[in-house]
Protein backbone atom coordinates (compact mmCIF):
# COMPACT_ATOMS: atom_id res chain seq x y z
CA UNK A 1 0.00 0.00 0.00
CA UNK A 2 1.31 3.46 -0.95
CA UNK A 3 1.04 6.35 1.48
CA UNK A 4 2.45 8.99 -0.86
CA UNK A 5 -1.04 10.12 -1.83
CA UNK A 6 -3.02 13.29 -1.73
CA UNK A 7 -6.79 13.69 -1.36
CA UNK A 8 -8.57 13.43 -4.69
CA UNK A 9 -10.24 16.78 -4.03
CA UNK A 10 -6.92 18.62 -3.60
CA UNK A 11 -6.89 20.27 -7.00
CA UNK A 12 -10.55 21.24 -6.66
CA UNK A 13 -9.84 23.05 -3.40
CA UNK A 14 -6.75 25.11 -4.20
CA UNK A 15 -6.91 28.78 -3.27
CA UNK A 16 -5.67 30.68 -6.32
CA UNK A 17 -4.90 34.27 -7.28
CA UNK A 18 -4.57 37.29 -5.00
CA UNK A 19 -8.22 37.84 -4.14
CA UNK A 20 -9.83 41.22 -3.52
CA UNK A 21 -10.92 43.51 -0.71
CA UNK A 22 -14.55 44.68 -0.74
CA UNK A 23 -16.87 46.55 1.60
CA UNK A 24 -19.73 44.06 1.35
CA UNK A 25 -20.30 40.56 0.00
CA UNK A 26 -23.43 38.42 -0.44
CA UNK A 27 -22.46 34.88 0.60
CA UNK A 28 -25.80 33.47 -0.53
CA UNK A 29 -25.17 34.41 -4.15
CA UNK A 30 -21.39 34.80 -4.13
CA UNK A 31 -21.67 38.32 -5.54
CA UNK A 32 -20.67 41.89 -4.71
CA UNK A 33 -21.24 45.32 -6.21
CA UNK A 34 -18.43 46.81 -8.29
CA UNK A 35 -18.81 50.01 -6.25
CA UNK A 36 -17.83 48.05 -3.12
CA UNK A 37 -14.35 47.15 -4.38
CA UNK A 38 -11.77 48.98 -2.29
CA UNK A 39 -8.51 48.99 -4.23
CA UNK A 40 -6.27 47.30 -6.74
CA UNK A 41 -3.44 45.45 -4.99
CA UNK A 42 0.05 44.20 -5.66
CA UNK A 43 1.88 41.37 -3.93
CA UNK A 44 -1.31 39.64 -2.82
CA UNK A 45 -3.26 39.93 0.41
CA UNK A 46 -2.44 38.40 3.79
CA UNK A 47 -5.27 37.45 6.15
CA UNK A 48 -4.14 36.43 9.61
CA UNK A 49 -6.10 35.07 12.58
CA UNK A 50 -3.69 34.49 15.45
CA UNK A 51 -4.87 32.98 18.76
CA UNK A 52 -3.14 33.59 22.10
CA UNK A 53 -2.78 30.58 24.42
CA UNK A 54 -1.49 29.97 27.92
CA UNK A 55 -0.47 26.65 29.43
CA UNK A 56 -1.89 26.76 32.97
CA UNK A 57 0.37 23.92 33.99
CA UNK A 58 3.64 25.39 32.72
CA UNK A 59 4.79 26.67 36.12
CA UNK A 60 3.57 23.69 38.18
CA UNK A 61 6.18 21.17 39.32
CA UNK A 62 5.91 17.71 37.74
CA UNK A 63 3.00 18.82 35.52
CA UNK A 64 3.52 17.82 31.90
CA UNK A 65 3.95 20.80 29.63
CA UNK A 66 1.38 21.43 26.91
CA UNK A 67 -1.33 19.34 28.57
CA UNK A 68 -4.45 19.79 26.47
CA UNK A 69 -6.80 19.93 29.46
CA UNK A 70 -4.81 22.89 30.84
CA UNK A 71 -4.58 24.87 27.62
CA UNK A 72 -6.63 28.06 27.63
CA UNK A 73 -7.11 31.01 25.33
CA UNK A 74 -6.09 34.12 27.23
CA UNK A 75 -7.59 36.64 24.81
CA UNK A 76 -9.55 36.92 21.61
CA UNK A 77 -7.74 36.10 18.38
CA UNK A 78 -5.81 38.86 16.66
CA UNK A 79 -7.39 39.33 13.23
CA UNK A 80 -5.59 41.33 10.53
CA UNK A 81 -5.73 41.96 6.80
CA UNK A 82 -2.59 43.33 5.13
CA UNK A 83 -1.94 44.29 1.52
CA UNK A 84 -0.22 46.80 -0.71
CA UNK A 85 -2.54 49.09 -2.65
CA UNK A 86 -1.75 50.61 -6.03
CA UNK A 87 -4.32 53.37 -6.27
CA UNK A 88 -5.17 56.09 -3.80
CA UNK A 89 -8.57 57.73 -3.35
CA UNK A 90 -10.49 59.39 -0.53
CA UNK A 91 -12.10 56.18 0.72
CA UNK A 92 -8.78 54.34 0.85
CA UNK A 93 -7.05 57.28 2.53
CA UNK A 94 -9.73 57.33 5.23
CA UNK A 95 -9.22 53.58 5.75
CA UNK A 96 -5.46 54.02 6.05
CA UNK A 97 -5.56 56.94 8.49
CA UNK A 98 -8.05 55.13 10.72
CA UNK A 99 -9.26 58.14 12.67
CA UNK A 100 -9.69 61.08 10.30
CA UNK A 101 -12.18 63.65 9.05
CA UNK A 102 -12.65 65.53 5.81
CA UNK A 103 -12.90 69.30 6.09
CA UNK A 104 -16.05 70.28 4.22
CA UNK A 105 -14.64 73.75 3.48
CA UNK A 106 -11.14 72.96 2.25
CA UNK A 107 -11.50 69.30 1.27
CA UNK A 108 -8.50 68.45 3.47
CA UNK A 109 -8.44 65.00 5.09
CA UNK A 110 -7.09 65.42 8.60
CA UNK A 111 -6.09 62.72 11.10
CA UNK A 112 -7.60 63.20 14.53
CA UNK A 113 -6.45 62.14 17.97
CA UNK A 114 -9.61 60.49 19.25
CA UNK A 115 -11.17 57.33 17.82
CA UNK A 116 -14.91 57.18 17.13
CA UNK A 117 -17.04 54.07 16.72
CA UNK A 118 -17.85 55.27 13.20
CA UNK A 119 -14.18 54.81 12.27
CA UNK A 120 -14.59 51.04 12.47
CA UNK A 121 -15.98 49.20 9.46
CA UNK A 122 -16.59 45.74 8.03
CA UNK A 123 -14.10 44.50 5.44
CA UNK A 124 -14.28 41.36 3.29
CA UNK A 125 -11.49 39.45 1.61
CA UNK A 126 -12.63 37.10 -1.16
CA UNK A 127 -10.37 34.60 -2.90
CA UNK A 128 -10.92 32.16 -5.75
CA UNK A 129 -10.95 28.39 -5.36
CA UNK A 130 -9.94 26.17 -8.25
CA UNK A 131 -13.43 24.61 -8.39
CA UNK A 132 -14.93 28.00 -9.30
CA UNK A 133 -15.97 28.47 -5.68
CA UNK A 134 -14.66 31.02 -3.20
CA UNK A 135 -13.25 31.51 0.26
CA UNK A 136 -14.39 34.67 2.01
CA UNK A 137 -13.27 36.22 5.29
CA UNK A 138 -15.37 38.86 7.00
CA UNK A 139 -13.44 41.08 9.41
CA UNK A 140 -15.68 43.10 11.71
CA UNK A 141 -14.87 46.42 13.38
CA UNK A 142 -11.78 46.83 11.22
CA UNK A 143 -9.48 49.80 11.82
CA UNK A 144 -6.13 50.73 10.32
CA UNK A 145 -3.33 49.92 12.76
CA UNK A 146 -0.31 50.85 10.62
CA UNK A 147 -1.46 54.25 9.48
CA UNK A 148 -0.49 55.83 6.17
CA UNK A 149 2.64 54.69 4.36
CA UNK A 150 3.48 55.24 0.69
CA UNK A 151 6.66 54.13 -1.07
CA UNK A 152 7.36 55.80 -4.39
CA UNK A 153 9.67 54.61 -7.14
CA UNK A 154 11.63 56.52 -9.75
CA UNK A 155 9.62 56.59 -12.99
CA UNK A 156 7.34 53.89 -11.60
CA UNK A 157 4.19 53.29 -9.59
CA UNK A 158 3.96 53.92 -5.88
CA UNK A 159 2.99 51.30 -3.28
CA UNK A 160 0.69 52.11 -0.38
CA UNK A 161 0.82 49.78 2.64
CA UNK A 162 -2.45 48.92 4.37
CA UNK A 163 -3.06 46.86 7.52
CA UNK A 164 -6.53 46.59 9.05
CA UNK A 165 -7.16 44.94 12.41
CA UNK A 166 -10.50 43.52 13.55
CA UNK A 167 -11.71 44.58 16.98
CA UNK A 168 -13.99 43.03 19.59
CA UNK A 169 -16.96 45.02 20.81
CA UNK A 170 -17.39 45.63 24.51
CA UNK A 171 -21.03 44.63 24.01
CA UNK A 172 -20.02 41.23 22.60
CA UNK A 173 -16.75 40.46 24.30
CA UNK A 174 -16.66 36.76 23.43
CA UNK A 175 -17.19 37.31 19.70
CA UNK A 176 -14.01 37.08 17.65
CA UNK A 177 -14.23 39.63 14.80
CA UNK A 178 -13.73 37.12 11.98
CA UNK A 179 -16.09 34.88 10.01
CA UNK A 180 -15.16 32.39 7.30
CA UNK A 181 -17.24 31.20 4.36
CA UNK A 182 -16.63 28.61 1.68
CA UNK A 183 -18.77 28.77 -1.45
CA UNK A 184 -19.05 25.76 -3.70
CA UNK A 185 -18.43 26.44 -7.35
CA UNK A 186 -20.26 25.28 -10.39
CA UNK A 187 -18.85 24.54 -13.81
CA UNK A 188 -19.31 27.86 -15.59
CA UNK A 189 -18.78 26.38 -19.06
CA UNK A 190 -21.66 27.50 -21.24
CA UNK A 191 -23.68 24.58 -22.61
CA UNK A 192 -27.05 23.82 -24.16
CA UNK A 193 -28.70 20.49 -25.02
CA UNK A 194 -32.04 19.79 -26.75
CA UNK A 195 -34.39 16.99 -25.77
CA UNK A 196 -34.14 15.58 -29.32
CA UNK A 197 -31.71 15.94 -32.23
CA UNK A 198 -34.25 14.88 -34.89
CA UNK A 199 -38.00 15.39 -35.01
CA UNK A 200 -40.94 15.47 -37.40
CA UNK A 201 -44.17 17.39 -37.48
CA UNK A 202 -47.13 17.50 -39.83
CA UNK A 203 -48.03 20.60 -41.80
CA UNK A 204 -50.15 22.91 -39.66
CA UNK A 205 -49.33 20.99 -36.47
CA UNK A 206 -47.05 22.04 -33.61
CA UNK A 207 -44.20 20.40 -31.76
CA UNK A 208 -42.55 21.58 -28.55
CA UNK A 209 -38.75 21.35 -28.21
CA UNK A 210 -37.07 21.72 -24.82
CA UNK A 211 -33.58 23.13 -24.20
CA UNK A 212 -31.47 22.57 -21.08
CA UNK A 213 -28.83 25.28 -20.70
CA UNK A 214 -26.31 26.54 -18.17
CA UNK A 215 -27.96 28.30 -15.23
CA UNK A 216 -28.43 31.99 -15.95
CA UNK A 217 -28.21 31.60 -19.74
CA UNK A 218 -30.81 33.11 -22.06
CA UNK A 219 -32.13 30.75 -24.74
CA UNK A 220 -33.46 31.98 -28.11
CA UNK A 221 -34.82 29.95 -31.03
CA UNK A 222 -34.82 30.28 -34.82
CA UNK A 223 -35.60 28.23 -37.93
CA UNK A 224 -33.16 27.87 -40.82
CA UNK A 225 -36.10 27.98 -43.25
CA UNK A 226 -39.32 29.66 -42.13
CA UNK A 227 -41.08 28.53 -45.33
CA UNK A 228 -40.80 24.98 -43.96
CA UNK A 229 -41.29 25.61 -40.23
CA UNK A 230 -41.37 28.47 -37.73
CA UNK A 231 -40.44 28.46 -34.07
CA UNK A 232 -41.29 30.74 -31.18
CA UNK A 233 -38.24 32.92 -30.46
CA UNK A 234 -38.45 32.30 -26.73
CA UNK A 235 -40.70 29.22 -26.46
CA UNK A 236 -39.28 26.46 -28.66
CA UNK A 237 -42.76 25.80 -30.04
CA UNK A 238 -42.35 24.63 -33.64
CA UNK A 239 -45.10 24.93 -36.27
CA UNK A 240 -44.95 22.97 -39.51
CA UNK A 241 -45.58 25.22 -42.53
CA UNK A 242 -44.82 23.17 -45.67
CA UNK A 243 -43.42 19.73 -46.40
CA UNK A 244 -39.63 19.64 -46.37
CA UNK A 245 -36.68 19.78 -44.01
CA UNK A 246 -35.00 22.53 -41.99
CA UNK A 247 -32.90 23.00 -38.87
CA UNK A 248 -34.26 24.41 -35.62
CA UNK A 249 -31.47 26.26 -33.81
CA UNK A 250 -31.42 27.03 -30.07
CA UNK A 251 -28.83 29.58 -28.91
CA UNK A 252 -27.72 29.99 -25.28
CA UNK A 253 -26.20 33.35 -24.33
CA UNK A 254 -24.48 34.27 -21.08
CA UNK A 255 -21.93 36.96 -20.24
CA UNK A 256 -21.35 37.69 -23.90
CA UNK A 257 -20.70 34.04 -24.82
CA UNK A 258 -22.93 31.92 -27.04
CA UNK A 259 -23.44 28.20 -27.64
CA UNK A 260 -25.89 26.48 -30.00
CA UNK A 261 -27.77 23.19 -30.23
CA UNK A 262 -29.73 21.99 -33.26
CA UNK A 263 -32.59 19.72 -34.17
CA UNK A 264 -33.10 18.46 -37.74
CA UNK A 265 -36.79 18.84 -38.45
CA UNK A 266 -38.87 17.10 -41.11
CA UNK A 267 -42.27 18.52 -41.99
CA UNK A 268 -44.61 15.97 -43.54
CA UNK A 269 -47.65 16.61 -45.70
CA UNK A 270 -50.90 16.88 -43.89
CA UNK A 271 -53.04 13.77 -44.11
CA UNK A 272 -56.00 14.30 -46.43
CA UNK A 273 -59.38 13.97 -44.79
CA UNK A 274 -61.98 11.50 -46.08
Amino acid sequence: MKFTKIPQSTFDELQINAGILVKDFDVSTGTFADSDMITATTGGITVSVKPTYEDFGSDIDNCPKNTMELKRKTDNDEVTISTTALNINEDLLMYMLGAADKDSNTGAIKPRKDVKTTDFSTIWWIGDLSNNGYIAVKVSNALSTDGFSIKTTDKGKGNISLTLTGHTSIYAQDVIPAEFYLGSGEDDTLSIVLDRSRASVEEGKTLSLTATATTGATVTWESSDTSVATVGASTGLVTGVDAGSCVIIATATKSGETEIATCILTVTEAESEG
